[in-house]
């Protein structure tokens, strides 16, 4: 049976700051009631296609919201969500690279081969190129298309930067995190660079400009520039808020009453974000975009709760797939939609925005078969039912496997120490590791010293790899019905096996010494001739098939890199 432990504060002092409350998300306090009804005089369909603005957070926790109950001030967003249509039953990826990944293609991770981990600066690796990008259907529909701010879906050739899988044009970084004023990055000790280009060139002139403000000063001279008679689509990836945690003075000043530091600084950070969003909206009503154009705003995954994110009152952190990590902030704003000003319980994927932005845009679907995306856009716009049923999060077979799983654990089916996730329907089933459990408060009542985010922890017992949750009664996930359900245990179980025959092999290679940016003008980018790009592209086995003469081989190609990593840094040194 499950057991609570608190630390730090009593159940009593919880419930009276009503953390522990099951109301705390009740429309009155999260959203507007999703029962409005429709408008009286409903916007005609759009004579051309829309403009379309998709904006994407970094690590921005589901608590880390005005709307959401948040003490961090948000007034863009919020009125921007109140005015629009909240998804409140929207599922991200739990890290950066599969989020992104599956925004741009459309497909879950296991069909394009990375649903291991993130791109690494080092890998030679990137999304792979027999992918038709998001954007390269925009093109094909008229679009001119543009990307601003990170990445991070490999660039260990020139094949894989944004201007070669659709973009007009591109100012931002390509590695998962940087500096926010000087862009740059270190991969580990001594292996560091410069990471803000232009296009496919550095942009060495930008170091020492904010990014967040840097970034929606690039959206807002990109609207200035083109003619809003033709249509345009940006994709405003921010590097806000993912570490390191930077802002503004200006704007950790209004929080200086926070005890938390990180908190503090992570607030300044989306309330500097936030105002980002504000210059976006203004540009694109100044230069004549705003009525006929669309806002899509999403986070990528849950928040970072070491640095100050909060995804309360959800279980788990980013990196997890508990509900704290895979279910995101998304709201659509635009003057297009139908019934407006209304909370969604829709399902909705990320990969959903794939077919319903490209049927916005009136493009062709009909060659790019197998898309695990669906178009919601009248489940947005008009209140319709939600062509999803179901969402696969993940099926990761290199990652850690769970101590006590077993083959027979799932029904013979299914080997259970596997990490995979799934919903069907109100039910949700996790096996393996699905990551840090606990439910993490707000970190502001005061400056706990490493020991804050243990306040309530939950003990499953050391046997356990599997889950299971009606999702839609328990969003929390604080009653696990997998012993009271086996039917539904291995009904879901049998889905993941249907999924799993479709993965393709898991592309994960090792690391590459020759993508240290000492060998790059001192700083990242493409590093791979043509003539080595067949050596060192590769799929990593799943762990099953290794057998320990390949263990050696590969451990021997590591000894070797990091011997000559050694030496590098010794010759820079």
């Amino acid at each position: 049976m499950a057991v609570y432990a608190l630390t730090g504060f009593s159940l009593v002092s919880l419930l009276s700051f009503g953390y522990l409350s099951w109301d705390w998300m009740k429309p009155s306090l999260v959203a507007d009631v999703a029962t409005e009804p429709m408008e009286k005089s409903l916007p005609p369909t759009f004579s051309r296609p829309p403009h379309i603005i998709f904006i994407l957070t970094d690590d921005q926790g589901y608590h880390d919201v005005g709307y959401h109950g948040s003490d961090i001030q948000t007034p863009t967003l919020d009125r921007l969500a109140a005015e629009g249509v909240k998804l409140e039953n929207y599922y991200i990826q739990p890290i950066c690279t599969p989020s992104r990944s599956q925004l741009i293609t459309g497909r879950y991770q296991i069909h394009t081969g990375l649903q291991h981990s993130i791109i690494r600066p080092r890998q030679p690796n990137c999304l792979p190129l027999d992918q038709v990008t998001l954007p390269q259907k925009l093109q094909e529909a008229g679009y001119s298309t543009h990307m601003v701010g990170k990445w991070h879906l490999g660039f260990y050739k020139k094949e894989c930067l944004p201007t070669r899988r659709g973009f007009d044009t591109f100012l931002g970084s390509l590695t998962g995190n940087v500096d926010y004023y000087t862009y740059d990055n270190c991969d580990g000790p001594g292996v560091c660079g410069y990471d803000l280009h232009e296009g496919e060139d550095v942009a060495w002139d930008q170091s020492g400009k904010y990014s967040t403000v840097l970034y929606a000063q690039r959206v807002s001279k990109i609207l200035a520039s083109h003619s809003p008679k033709e249509p345009i689509f940006i994709y405003v990836a921010f590097q806000a808020v993912h570490t390191p945690l930077q802002s503004p003075k200006e704007y950790i000043y209004r929080y200086r009453s926070m005890g938390n530091v990180a908190r503090r600084k992570y607030a300044a950070m989306v309330t500097c974000m936030d105002e980002a969003v504000k210059n976006i909206t203004w540009a694109l009503k100044k230069y004549g975009y705003y009525d006929n154009s669309v806002i899509v705003f999403s986070t990528d995954n849950g928040g970072q709760t070491f640095s100050g994110g909060s995804n309360w009152p959800l279980r788990g952190r980013k990196g997890t797939y508990w509900e704290g990590g895979v279910r995101g902030i998304g709201f659509v704003h635009s003057p297009l939609i139908k019934r407006k000003r209304r909370t969604s319980w829709a399902l909705v994927h990320i990969t959903d925005w794939y077919p319903t932005l490209v049927s916005l845009a009136r493009g062709n679907l009909s060659n790019v078969p197998g898309l695990d995306g669906y178009n919601v856009w009248p489940a947005i716009s008009e209140g319709k039912e939600s062509p999803r049923t179901e969402i696969l999060h993940n099926i990761d077979p290199l990652y850690n496997h769970a101590k006590y799983g077993s083959l027979e654990d799932g029904f013979g089916i299914w080997n259970t120490a596997v990490q995979a996730s799934i919903r069907v329907g109100e039910w949700k089933l996790l096996t393996g590791d699905p990551g840090y459990s606990d439910w993490i408060p707000p970190q502001t009542l005061t400056n706990f010293p490493g020991s804050w985010w243990n306040l309530e922890r939950l003990t499953d017992g050391p046997k356990k790899s599997v889950w299971l949750f009606n999702i839609t009664a328990d969003p929390y996930e604080r009653y696990d019905l997998s012993d009271q359900r086996p039917d539904v245990v291995k009904t879901l179980l049998m889905r993941l096996v249907h999924y799993n025959r479709t993965a393709i092999p898991v592309r994960y290679p090792a690391e590459n010494p020759r993508a240290h940016p000492d060998f790059n003008g001192g700083a990242w980018g493409p590093w791979a001739s043509e003539d080595d790009v067949e050596e060192w592209e590769g799929f990593e086995e799943p762990l099953k098939s290794r057998n320990k003469k390949k263990k050696c081989k590969i451990c021997k190609l590591r000894s070797f890199f990091r011997k000559l990593n050694t030496r590098l840094m010794s010759n820079r040194i």
